[in-house]
C-alpha cells in the first residue's frame, strides 16, 4: 500500500486524485492522505492542480529524525544574498545571471563564486547589514518548521555557498544549532573581492553533513536535507531524506520530496502520524 501526502485540505481535488488512483482518503489536521495500491506519476497532478503531492517515504523513520540541515539562499530564506549585495553596486542583473547558471549546474560553482565576489570589490561592509535587515526574510512556513523541529529535539544546521555574515546572524536570531558558509574578506570596512579560507561548495556541504552526524553520533539515514540548487546535490545524496524546495529541475529530479508551491511548513506533514 502506498500513501500519497496531499499537502492541502482541498477535499474535492483530493477526491479527484483518489478516483484516478483508486485510493482511499484520510483527512489529517494539515493535509490529506490518499492510500492506494497503485504507483502513479505525481508530476501530472502537481502540474494540473499547482499543489504539492509526495509519496510518504516508507524507508525513512521520521520519528527517529536526528538532524535537519538546510541550504540558506532561496531555501530557508527568500533571496540570493550575493545578488542583493550586488544591487548596491548596480550590477545585480549581471551577478544574478551567473548565480542562476551556477545553481542550475551550468557553471563550476567555485569559479562562479570567485567571479561574483570579485565584482563586489570596494563595497562598504554596511551593505551586508542593509541586505540582512531590509531584504532577507525567512521563506513562508520556515519559522513554523524551525519551531516544530525544536519541539521534536531535532538539531538544525544551516549551510550555504553564501556568506557567514548571513548564516551566523540568521542562526543567532532563529536559534539554529550549526552553520557553515564562506567568509568574505574585508579590509578598511570594504569588501576586498576575495574569500578567506576554503570555498564552501557542494563537497564541503556534504562534508558538513557528515561532520554533524559524527558530532551527534547519528547515522546519515536519520538526517533530512533541504536545498534548491545544484550545489546541494551532494549533501542531498548522502542524507536519509532529501527535500527539493522550489528547486531547480536537476534537484527536483533527484530529491525524495518535492515542495514546489507551498511553504516549508509542509515538511511537517510527514511527521503527522
Amino acid at each position: 500500500m502506498n500513501t500519497i501526502i496531499f499537502h492541502s485540505q482541498d477535499i474535492e481535488i483530493a477526491r479527484n486524485i483518489s478516483r484516478g488512483c483508486s485510493g482511499e482518503i484520510e483527512s489529517r489536521k494539515s493535509h490529506i492522505r490518499i492510500h492506494t495500491n497503485q504507483l502513479v506519476d505525481l508530476t501530472t497532478y502537481r502540474e494540473e492542480y499547482k499543489l504539492d503531492l509526495n509519496y510518504l517515504p516508507n524507508y525513512f523513520d521520521f520519528s527517529g529524525t536526528s538532524l535537519y540541515i538546510s541550504d540558506m539562499d532561496s531555501t530557508l530564506i527568500n533571496i540570493e544574498c550575493i545578488d542583493e549585495i550586488a544591487d548596491f553596486a548596480n550590477i545585480k542583473s549581471q551577478i544574478a545571471d551567473i548565480t542562476e547558471r551556477a545553481m542550475d549546474g551550468e557553471l563550476n560553482f567555485d569559479l562562479a563564486l570567485i567571479e561574483r565576489v570579485g565584482l563586489l570589490e570596494g563595497l562598504n561592509v554596511e551593505v551586508l547589514e542593509r541586505v540582512y535587515k531590509d531584504r532577507l526574510q525567512i521563506n513562508p512556513g520556515g519559522k513554523e518548521l524551525i519551531n516544530f523541529l525544536k519541539s521534536k529535539s531535532i538539531k538544525i544546521g544551516l549551510v550555504s555557498g553564501g556568506f557567514t555574515y548571513f548564516t551566523e546572524q540568521l542562526s543567532k536570531d532563529s536559534g539554529l544549532d550549526y552553520s557553515l558558509a564562506n567568509t568574505l574578506s574585508i579590509k578598511d570596512e570594504k569588501l576586498t573581492g576575495k574569500i578567506n579560507g576554503p570555498i564552501v561548495n557542494a563537497t564541503a556541504k556534504a562534508d558538513f553533513v557528515l561532520e554533524l552526524c559524527e558530532i551527534n553520533s547519528v547515522s546519515t539515514d536519520s538526517v533530512i536535507v533541504a536545498g534548491d540548487g545544484a550545489n546541494d546535490l551532494e549533501m542531498m545524496d548522502i542524507a536519509g531524506l532529501s527535500v527539493a524546495y522550489h528547486a531547480k529541475p536537476k534537484v527536483i529530479k533527484q530529491a525524495n520530496v518535492v515542495i514546489n508551491y507551498a511553504g516549508l511548513d509542509k515538511i511537517m506533514d510527514f511527521f503527522d502520524d
